[in-house]
């Protein structure tokens, strides 16, 4: 039977994850526009190095690869916004390779075998899960490259339609693997998901039924 310290522990990152989307959302119903700020990346960095560790403990290898991928998109976007540099240098250097410890550690840990990270999951459902995990991670992806031509933080219609699609898969997932914590976050972050590419789409209408008043 699975520890429930171990569900507890992962409430705490999980809760930082559903902290960022309501203050982002709320910043964005007040802006009546989607809006990138600061807090939503210094809260997914903190929840990201936090739901690494509990991955590990879950024994559950698409929780460590999904956030494997979007760790250093969060430092990045902390960076264009004029953050990352703020934070004291030994915690920079601290966050900035503490991926590459845990994969280093993992390695030692379990003597290059890293099955156990799938024990009990039958190959189709990890299958189903790492491709539900790779599109929720790929938005950040996608939002990085999208920001990096533009050179500025922002979470563009890709962004939101990657996100509804990936935590469907994952809720699926956690449902099948009786994951509370994978449950609790996917059930509820599609509703904001949506709720943004709505203010996206609309926002963008605005702008093209906005009058022309460039003086010619």
């Amino acid at each position: 039977m699975e520890k429930y310290w171990i569900f507890l522990f992962g409430l705490i990152p999980q809760t930082l994850f559903s902290a960022r989307m309501f203050v982002q959302w709320f910043l964005s119903e007040k802006s009546k526009k989607v809006v990138s700020p600061v807090i939503y990346w210094q809260l997914s960095l903190i929840a990201s190095f936090l739901f690494l560790i509990y991955g590990w403990l879950r024994a559950d290898f698409t929780i460590i690869l999904g956030q494997f991928f979007s760790y250093y998109i969060y430092i990045w976007n902390l960076n264009i916004l004029n953050r990352w540099k703020s934070i004291y240098r030994v915690v920079r250097v601290i966050l900035f390779v503490t991926p590459a410890i845990a994969i280093i550690m993992l390695a030692i840990t379990v003597g290059g075998d890293i099955s156990h990270l799938w024990k009990g999951i039958s190959y189709g459902l990890l299958l189903f899960g790492t491709a539900g995990q790779l599109i929720f991670a790929f938005r950040f992806v996608y939002q990085w490259l999208y920001s990096r031509r533009l050179r500025e933080s922002i979470l563009p219609d890709g962004f939101w339609i990657l996100s509804i699609v990936g935590s469907i898969s994952i809720l699926i997932y956690g449902l099948i693997r009786l994951d509370p914590i994978l449950i609790l976050s996917h059930s509820v972050g599609s509703i904001t998901y949506a709720r943004n590419l709505f203010l996206n789409r609309n926002g963008a209408k605005a702008a093209d039924s906005a009058p022309n008043n460039t003086i010619v």
